[in-house]
């Protein structure tokens, strides 16, 4: 058992909390039961170290079976040396070491996708977590960061995703007009979110979200600059109907991909 906080080896995983660590290293931390279960589950090839408390491994047996089934041993460590290693205050009883993994932006659109998230600048770790998990849950076939962008693998992307960077391909570092180019090739339609557009409902209304999609996603400060929205096919806002000033980045783009969810597969 692991139980020296200020170990050497103890310290080189808790270097991946930093950016310029994870860069040089191409490793990133995971956090959390569920997102180790889903890593395990859907990419299990990508864990390369495992640590578990005793009680955690208790409570989450399956996370053991899982670990067996790929030949991955689990490395006990105390709570107070989980606690240095992780991120985040809670870490909850589990720490890995991942592989990153970006998708290839030709790749994206190698794939025909019918609805895509692309995330401009966006640079809140949370709403970009948040984003790659609600363009999973309406079953997006890809996310692609493009721009000055957060870093995908930042602790705080990876939780806020709860494990949908497992599920969904994710390119980053991408160049706005190049993805746009190619998104356009492979026969989407780019719709960029901004308050200046046109309301949603009557961009449902003429038909137009049941076409194969790109939403394009500004950063949350300034939003998308006038000559980006120019390059969009068309720009669309998600109204709001009480006495809100604005809606929140995530919650905006969880509607707009859904939107495009319902139409898609109701036509």
């Amino acid at each position: 058992m692991l139980e020296n906080p200020r170990s050497p080896r103890v310290r080189s995983v808790a270097k991946l909390a930093k950016k310029a660590s994870r860069s040089e290293s191409g490793l990133f931390l995971l956090e959390g039961p569920q997102a180790v279960s889903e890593a395990l589950r859907f990419r299990a090839e990508l864990v390369l170290e495992l640590f578990a408390t005793p009680t955690a491994l208790e409570r989450h047996p399956e996370i053991a079976e899982a670990a067996d089934a790929a030949d991955l041993e689990i490395e006990y460590v105390t709570e107070e040396v989980l606690d240095s290693m992780a991120d985040t205050v809670t870490p909850q009883g589990f720490v890995a070491v991942c592989r990153q993994f970006p998708t290839a932006v030709k790749d994206v659109f190698a794939a025909s996708p019918k609805l895509i998230a692309i995330l401009e600048e966006v640079r809140d770790p949370g709403n970009a977590g948040t984003i790659v998990r609600a363009a999973d849950a309406a079953g997006a076939d890809a996310v692609v960061f493009t721009g000055r962008a957060v870093d995908l693998y930042n602790p705080k992307v990876v939780r806020s995703s709860t494990g949908s960077i497992f599920h969904v391909p994710v390119a980053v570092g991408a160049d706005l007009e190049d993805v746009l180019r190619r998104a356009r090739a492979a026969g989407l339609t780019v719709l960029a979110a901004d308050v200046k557009g046109d309301d949603l409902l009557q961009v449902r209304t003429e038909g137009l979200l049941a076409q194969p999609t790109a939403w394009l996603f500004g950063n949350e400060a300034h939003g998308l600059l006038d000559e980006q929205l120019e390059l969009a096919d068309r720009v669309v806002t998600v109204p709001i109907y009480g006495h809100a000033e604005s809606m929140n980045l995530a919650t905006a783009a969880s509607v707009c991909l859904y939107e495009s969810a319902f139409a898609q597969r109701s036509s």
